[in-house]
C-alpha cells in the first residue's frame, strides 16, 4: 500500500492551521494536508463553547489582516461568531479538500534517508511530508486540577473547554474551581440559574472594564463600502494595544492600569469583606489581565460564595477547601486552563537524533518561536515565547506564517531539500529572550503564573514586550542562521 506523500503537512485547524493553508494557496502551493484531531475545523473556538465564551481582543483585530470582516456584530465577538468567521475563511480559500478530520497526529519521525517526515495518526493512518508545520497552539489540552479524590466525585464534573450542555445547572449546587479567563466569562452566565455557586479562588485576577458594545449598522456600512476605513480602525486598535505593553516592559508604569482596576473593583463590589478577597497582592500584568463588566456583580449575588482558598480534597458529594471546610455540591466545573507546559500532548516528535524532542530541549524553546534545532523542515506556529498579554495573537501567527513561506521560497531558490536552524543561533536567541524577560512584569510582579515553567523557572510562554519588534524580526529571515542541504 502506497503511503500518501505531501509537500507540507499542517497540524491543527485553528487560526494557525487555517492561516498557513491560506498562505500556501496564495503562494501557489497546493500540495498540502491539514491534520485535525476533531471532526471539524476551529481549534480553540470550536472547543470552548461554554456560556459567555467570547474574545478579549477586539474583533477587528482578532481576525486575519487580509480577510477583514465588516459585519462583526460586537466590538468583542462571541465564540459562535468567531467560529463562523473561521469556517467562512476556510470555504472561501477552498481549504476543506485538504482537511482530514478525526486524524490526531501522535507521531512525527524524521527519516534521514528520505529527507522527509513520517507521520502517524491516532486512527492508524500514515502519511509522509517534506515539511511539517505545527499549528497546535498552547490552548489545546485542558488541564484538570491535581486534587486528591477528584476521580471519586459522584456528581457531574467537566472542564470549561469540554462544557456539558446536556447537564441542566438550574437549581443545582455548583463548585467552580479556578478564576481565569474562562471562569470570569461563564460564572456570570450560570450564577443566576444555580441554587448555590461556590467559587474556589487561590489567587484573584486583576480585572478592568471591558469596553464592549454592538457595532452600529452605519459603521458596518462604512467598513463595507470603504474598506480602508476598517483598516484604519484596525490600526488604531493595534497601536492602542501596543501602548499597554509599556507596562510589561517597565512594571512601574502599570500603576495607571492598576488604579483603573482598583476603581473598577470598588465601584462594583461594595462589601468590604468580598472586596478584600478579590484584591490581588501582585503587580497587575504579572498574571493575565482580564476584561469583564459582569464578573464582580455576579460574585456579589446572595447565592454566590467566594472561597479565597484552594481545594484540599474532593469527596463523593463535596469539596473540602484548604481551610478544612466542607462544601456539598452537585457539580464541579473546572475553569483551570490548559496544559501550556506541554502543548504537544500525545504527539511525539523524533528529530534527526532519533530522540523524542522533549528529552533534548531542556524546556520548550525555539528560534524566533518557530524553528528548533535537530528538527529539520519543521516549523512551529505559536511556539515558545510567542504568546501575548496585550494584543492579538493572530498578528503573531501571520508574522510566523509569512516567515515560513519565506523559508520555503529560499529552499526552492537554493534547490535544497532540507532547512534546519543552527543550534548556536537558537541558543543565542533564547538566552537574549530570557534575559529580557527577567526584567519584566512576569518575573518582577510577585506572582506565580502559568507563564512560568515549574521545572526550570523560565518563561517559555510570553513574548517580551512590543509585537512590532517581533514583526521587524520576522519580516526578512536571516538565512545565515540556517543550514540548507540538497540531500
Amino acid at each position: 500500500m502506497t503511503i500518501p506523500h505531501y509537500d507540507v503537512a499542517i497540524i491543527g485547524s485553528g487560526f494557525s492551521g487555517l492561516g498557513m493553508g491560506i498562505f500556501l494557496k496564495k503562494a501557489g502551493r497546493s500540495d498540502f494536508i491539514i491534520l485535525e484531531k476533531a471532526a471539524d475545523i476551529g481549534g480553540t473556538w470550536r472547543d470552548n463553547h461554554y456560556p459567555g465564551a467570547a474574545c478579549d481582543v477586539p474583533s477587528h483585530m482578532y481576525s486575519f489582516s487580509f480577510e477583514q470582516n465588516p459585519d462583526w456584530s460586537r466590538f468583542y465577538s462571541g465564540q459562535a461568531e468567531i467560529l463562523a468567521y473561521m469556517k467562512k475563511c476556510a470555504n472561501k480559500y477552498d481549504l476543506m479538500p485538504h482537511f482530514r478530520g478525526n486524524s490526531e497526529l501522535i507521531e512525527s519521525r524524521w527519516i534521514e534517508a528520505k529527507k522527509h517526515w513520517q507521520l502517524t495518526t491516532g486512527n492508524g493512518d500514515h502519511y509522509t511530508a517534506r515539511v511539517v508545520v505545527s499549528g497546535i497552539g498552547g490552548l489545546s489540552r485542558p488541564a484538570l486540577p491535581n486534587v486528591k479524590g477528584l476521580d471519586g466525585f459522584k456528581g457531574t464534573m467537566f472542564h470549561s473547554a469540554q462544557w456539558n450542555h446536556d447537564y441542566d445547572l438550574t437549581g443545582k449546587r455548583v463548585a467552580v474551581i479556578g478564576t481565569g479567563a474562562s471562569a470570569i466569562q461563564f460564572v456570570p452566565q450560570i450564577a443566576p440559574k444555580v441554587d448555590k455557586l461556590v467559587l474556589f479562588q487561590r489567587t484573584p485576577p486583576w480585572l478592568v472594564p471591558k469596553p464592549d458594545g454592538l457595532m452600529h449598522d452605519n459603521v458596518k456600512k462604512l467598513f463595507k463600502f470603504i474598506p480602508s476605513s476598517q483598516r484604519l480602525f484596525r490600526a488604531s486598535i493595534y497601536w492602542q494595544a501596543e501602548g499597554f505593553a509599556l507596562g510589561f516592559v517597565n512594571p512601574k508604569l502599570m500603576v495607571v492600569i492598576e488604579k483603573l482596576a482598583r476603581w473598577h473593583l470598588a465601584n462594583q463590589v461594595k462589601d468590604p469583606v468580598l472586596r478584600e478577597k478579590l484584591t490581588p497582592n501582585y503587580t497587575i500584568g504579572c498574571k493575565r489581565v482580564l476584561f469583564s463588566n459582569n464578573y464582580y456583580p455576579a460574585l456579589a449575588r446572595d447565592n454566590v460564595d467566594v472561597v479565597a482558598a484552594g481545594v484540599k480534597e474532593v469527596r463523593a458529594h463535596s469539596v473540602i477547601d484548604s481551610n478544612g471546610v466542607e462544601h456539598e455540591v452537585d457539580a464541579i466545573i473546572c475553569g483551570t486552563g490548559f496544559d501550556v507546559a506541554d502543548p504537544l500532548g500525545p504527539l511525539k516528535i523524533y528529530g534527526r537524533s532519533g530522540i523524542e524532542t522533549r528529552e533534548t530541549t531542556g524546556g520548550m524553546s525555539a528560534y524566533l518561536g518557530t524553528t528548533l534545532k535537530d528538527l529539520p523542515n519543521l516549523f512551529m506556529l505559536l511556539g515558545p515565547n510567542t504568546a501575548l498579554g496585550h494584543n492579538s495573537i493572530i498578528f503573531m501567527i501571520e508574522q510566523q506564517i509569512k516567515y515560513v513561506i519565506s523559508c520555503l521560497e529560499e529552499m526552492d531558490r537554493q534547490q535544497a531539500n532540507v532547512i534546519e536552524v543552527k543550534a548556536a543561533a537558537e541558543a543565542a536567541y533564547n538566552d537574549k529572550i530570557q534575559a529580557e524577560l527577567q526584567k519584566m512584569v512576569w518575573s518582577e510582579g510577585g506572582c506565580k503564573s502559568w507563564y512560568i515553567d515549574n521545572e526550570t523557572g523560565r518563561n517559555f510562554t510570553i513574548w517580551p514586550g512590543f509585537t512590532w519588534k517581533y514583526w521587524m524580526k520576522m519580516r526578512k529571515p536571516n538565512f545565515r542562521n540556517f543550514i540548507f542541504s540538497q540531500g
